[in-house]
């Protein structure tokens, strides 16, 4: 059978100088334009302060690297890795940037993970330098002996204190299939893993998040989102600059700074990203003024299932939810228009592929679906990773010929639209029936007794596989009959539940991805 490709993708051809670095090309055209500004110090630079700074790290950082460590892809040697782990910062985007500037590869690092959570990832990518912000000294100080060339970014005697006496760098002739950053997947399943993200996929994926996010000159985007994600380091952070936007940078979300952000006229937010949690946690927020927000455009959801119930409650208020798909392995691949009426007609759907990606719906024989089926999100483009840092059979198990296997499943309308039910391995049989706990999710969320959910299949003697559901309850004397019978109401038989189980706490990634073998271990030790 015919492959069903559902969009036709446009490959750039070389990559150059002045488009895969972001700076380069608008600090030459727009120099005094604002660049970035830090939330958390007022600091502020245009786009020659920020270039000059960025320039000045690349030069320090060659001089830290150890000779010869930071050879060039050509001769068939990995780039030197620079890992970083500290809060999202003015320093931590330049530090980024100065790395592909130097030709090495960025490794943003989960400032949330403890010692023990950081040393398998470190011992695994073998950072030539490890940058952190003072706060996590002691942290790193625990595993040392994986990584003993470490440097403060802040502080005395920290990286950004050398930058002053050192002259600029000049760029580093790169191809454009070199990597230049990599990030260690959320861990759903427990084992990160260093996706490759080259120059080409970084460019492609910022175009593409520019195309559908309507990204341009005038766009001021507010990032709270981390920068170990591909969220807030690709599709919020590169975009912008590329686009030659402002990017207003955020250390943390707190939800009533977040809000006195957004709504700051001086700022004029325009582009906002958040996962479900945080934008229920701002709608919820007594200090709650739509009539604040009158620049945004949107608020960008992404990480994880995105209940239609909230949806409406935004579109009601004036802004739109703008669904998107995406992951470290593609960037933004799939996204619904900035269009209220669109998002209001489909909600919940992921919308169209973006411009530089293919997308094909697989089923289990290995054809393409039809509409109306599920089948296995493929997907190829010039933002789709080469593969896993030092996992060849993961990466082999991840291709098939030059089609990447996301592993999630989708669903396409006759119009061309696609819905996202679930993660392929998330899926259960229950008495014959595919069951999508994302779908089970949403009922059981909309219940005003339910703050958050998570639904695992288990083992069952009769259906082979029934549904439990963790559920953290949104006020004292939820039970579990009522949501039973909620459940009861609007799903069908094989669908429901069969067990509730209440938590203080749904374990969940950065990107908002509920952590269901953590869930599954504590509750069922193997």
């Amino acid at each position: 059978m015919q492959q069903r490709v559902l969009t036709a993708t446009m490959h750039p051809g070389a990559v150059g100088l002045e488009t895969d670095d972001p700076l380069i090309y608008r600090a030459k055209i727009g120099p005094n334009r604002s660049a970035v500004f830090e939330v958390a110090t007022g600091r502020s630079l245009t786009y020659a302060e920020l270039d000059d700074h960025v320039a000045r790290i690349a030069t320090v950082l060659a001089h830290e690297i150890a000779s010869g460590i930071g050879s060039r892809i050509g001769s068939g040697e990995a780039f030197a890795r620079i890992a970083y782990l500290g809060r999202n910062s003015i320093a931590q985007i330049a530090v980024c940037l100065a790395c592909q500037r130097a030709g090495y590869v960025f490794v943003p690092l989960n400032w949330r993970l403890g010692a023990m959570e950081l040393a398998p990832i470190i011992d695994d990518c073998k950072p030539a330098l490890l940058l952190h912000d003072t706060e996590f000294a002691d942290v790193l100080g625990l595993i040392r002996d994986l990584a003993p060339r470490q440097l403060s970014v802040d502080g005395e005697g920290g990286l950004l204190s050398m930058t002053g006496a050192v002259s600029r760098a000049e760029p580093a002739s790169v191809e454009g299939d070199a990597p230049c950053i990599m990030l260690y997947t959320s861990g759903t399943t427990g084992v990160p893993k260093g996706v490759i993200i080259t120059r080409r996929n970084a460019f492609a994926a910022a175009i593409n998040f520019a195309l559908v996010g309507a990204v341009t000159a005038a766009s001021v985007s507010l990032c709270d989102l981390p920068f170990f994600h591909t969220i807030g380091l690709v599709a919020i952070g590169r975009t912008t600059l590329l686009m030659g936007g402002r990017l207003v940078i955020s250390d943390r979300f707190l939800t009533e700074r977040t809000l006195t952000t957004l709504g700051d006229p001086a700022l004029g937010v325009t582009h906002y990203f958040a996962v479900p949690q945080m934008a229920a946690a701002l709608r919820s927020a007594e200090s709650w003024d739509p009539s604040a927000l009158k620049a945004l455009q949107a608020i960008f959801i992404g990480g994880a299932p995105l209940s239609p119930g909230l949806i409406r409650t935004f579109l009601d208020d004036g802004i739109p939810l703008v669904n998107g798909y995406g992951m470290s392995e593609a960037g933004t691949a799939i996204h619904m228009p900035l269009d209220r009426d669109m998002v209001a007609a489909y909600p919940g759907s992921v919308g169209f592929p973006a411009p530089l990606i293919e997308v094909r719906l697989v089923g289990d024989d290995g054809v393409d679906v039809a509409d109306g089926e599920v089948g296995e999100i493929w997907l190829r483009g010039p933002s789709v990773t080469p593969g896993y840092w030092n996992k060849p059979e993961e990466t082999a198990k991840a291709f098939v010929g030059d089609w990447y296997r996301s592993g999630d499943l989708g669903r396409c309308d006759p119009g061309g639209v696609i819905h996202v039910p679930d993660r392929l391995k998330d899926m259960y049989i229950s008495g014959g029936e595919n069951v999508f706990p994302a779908e089970v999710e949403a009922v059981i969320g909309a219940h005003p007794k339910v703050r958050d959910v998570a639904v695992i299949g288990v083992d069952d003697p009769r259906w082979g596989e029934c549904g439990l559901a963790f559920v953290v309850a949104a006020e004292a004397g939820a039970t579990a009959e009522e949501i039973l019978v909620h459940c009861a109401e609007r799903l069908a038989p094989y669908k429901r539940p069969t067990r509730i189980v209440f938590i203080d706490t749904i374990p969940r990634t950065a990107s908002g991805k509920a952590q269901k073998h953590i869930l599954r271990q504590s509750h069922f030790p193997s």
